[in-house]
């Protein structure tokens, strides 16, 4: 398999003030599970971090932002964000379920939007994050997928359906998801020459990413690769983690 061509990478300087950094994804909110919501929200109210930086997939499902202008659980989720945005800053990377969060609702929230993938830049260390799901190359019916989803065109054509199609639609797709999950498939890892070709074209030493769900750390020669948690509180036992950076490094941050 040829190693497709290493994407454009932002960056971001953290600002000197920055003591701690947190990162969290693949929390698949919906109104159906009440306790990760909950125990998200607590998070997102206590954190010491001087920045939350969300890499993908906070939502099941994202059908369009006017989702959040009437009462309900979008909207409930739009004021945790704007609540934890007004005491530090709040980044917003897209996962492969939530890709259609716009600018509409993050400016609503206060929240910044995030490129994938960026370098940040802290504590004088580049620290390379994507959500991870480019990267599974292996998986290429996908792959397939991703490519036509994240085309302005499809993204046109389907945000000018009723709300109510898009989100029946968004079932549909998480239903075929679900049923690959019960058939035991295996997912896609993310590819190994290419996660090495990203982090050597960003100068960084290491890459944080969630999507595969299997927290894990990984040596990559002299670089490494973080693996978040997802988020489960329902979950025996339950998974609830984020991933602290401070000028010492990284650790994981049990929150059960």
């Amino acid at each position: 398999m040829t190693t497709p061509p290493v994407p454009p990478i932002a960056e971001l300087l953290a600002p000197a003030a920055w003591r701690t950094v947190d990162f969290i994804s693949d929390l698949h909110l919906q109104a159906a599970e009440a306790e990760t919501f909950e125990a998200w929200r607590r998070y997102m109210a206590g954190t010491p971090a001087d920045a939350i930086f969300i890499l993908g997939d906070l939502f099941e499902v994202w059908a369009g932002d006017d989702s959040a202008e009437e009462p309900g659980f979008a909207a409930d989720c739009a004021a945790v964000l704007q609540a934890a945005a007004s005491r530090a800053p709040v980044f917003f990377m897209h996962g492969n379920r939530d890709f259609l969060v716009g600018d509409g609702f993050l400016s609503a929230c206060r929240a910044t939007l995030l490129p994938d993938p960026t370098v940040l830049d802290f504590a004088d260390k580049r620290w390379l994050l994507t959500h991870g799901d480019a990267l599974c190359l292996a998986d290429t019916e996908y792959m397939r997928f991703r490519e036509q989803v994240r085309s302005p065109e499809w993204q046109r054509e389907f945000l000018a359906k009723p709300l109510g199609e898009r989100q029946a639609i968004a079932r549909q797709l998480r239903e075929q998801s679900e049923s690959r999950k019960r058939s035991g498939m295996a997912y896609a890892d993310v590819d190994g020459p290419a996660t090495l070709a990203w982090l050597e074209s960003a100068d960084a030493h290491a890459m944080i990413h969630g999507h595969t769900h299997k927290p894990a750390d990984h040596l990559l020669g002299g670089r490494s690769r973080t693996v978040l948690s997802d988020w489960d509180a329902v979950a025996a036992p339950p998974r609830l983690e984020a991933l602290r950076l401070t000028a010492e490094g990284a650790r994981r941050i049990p929150l059960t």
